[in-house]
Order: C-alpha cells, then structure tokens, then sequence
C-alpha cells in the first residue's frame, strides 16, 4: 500500500512540475480566459508557475528517495509523518481552490475550478489528500 500511494504521488508531484514549470504557458491559459491573454498579467503568472513546479518537484524527488530507501523510515509513525506532509502538500492545493470553487458555483471566481483541467486538478489534489490521511492514520495507530 505504501509503495503505491508513494508512486501515485510521485506521479502527480512530477505532473505538477510538468505543467507548472516545463509547460507554464499551458497552465497559464487553463487559468486566464482568452480574452485577457496579451495583458503582462499573462506573462507574470506563466512565470510564477516555475516557481510552483519547484514544489512539485521537490515533492516528487522525496517520495522517489523514500521509494527507493524504504529501509531508511522503517518505523510506522516516521512514515506517518510523511504521509501527513504530502497529504498537506495536496491538500494545500485542494482547499485553496475551494472559496473559487464556491464562486463558481455563485457565477463567479477569478478561474473556473468546477469545469475541464482544473476540475480534473481539484479532484486528484483531494483524492491524494484524503489517501494520504488515511495511510498516516493507519501508520500512526
């Protein structure tokens, strides 16, 4: 169980880095309608998602140590612990969404987090949180 959660955040840190990082005019669009896409607002949020992907991927690095170095926390409340910071780190972005998600709901919000890509974002980021929990409370007991 614990190997697979790490590769399935492993998987999704890295996705992260893709997208924020190598791949930073995609995420800027999926977050900035058409329309406002000339404005160096554009640029300036391209830009920070480098930023974010150096997170991402300093999350996908530790969970490939861990997954290679097992050995190195064997005992069940240390992996509790890590799983709980990586279930933070994905909850981070899950509930940072939640007011815009609110807004949507209301017709409004700076992006659209209930539709496409960052629908798709919002769900895995809670889906991990919550599977990450979990493994660290069963760790932890």
């Amino acid at each position: 169980m614990l190997e697979i959660l790490l590769a399935l955040n492993t998987l999704w840190f890295f996705m992260g880095f893709n997208v924020f990082s190598l791949r930073n005019d995609i995420f800027a669009k999926v977050l900035v309608p058409k329309e406002q896409r000339d404005t160096p607002v554009f640029e300036i949020l391209s830009q920070s998602g480098r930023f974010l992907g150096g997170f991402n991927f300093a999350f996908a690095v530790c969970n490939i140590l861990l997954l290679l170095n097992l050995d190195v926390f064997p005992d069940d409340k240390q992996r509790a612990i890590l799983l709980l910071v990586f279930a933070v780190a994905h909850g981070s972005q899950f509930i940072f969404n939640v007011p815009v998600a609110i807004q949507n709901r209301k017709g409004g919000g700076v992006w659209q987090v209930l539709k496409g890509t960052m629908l798709f974002i919002f769900t895995t980021d809670f889906v991990l949180m919550v599977l990450n929990l979990i493994a660290a409370g069963i760790f932890a007991y």
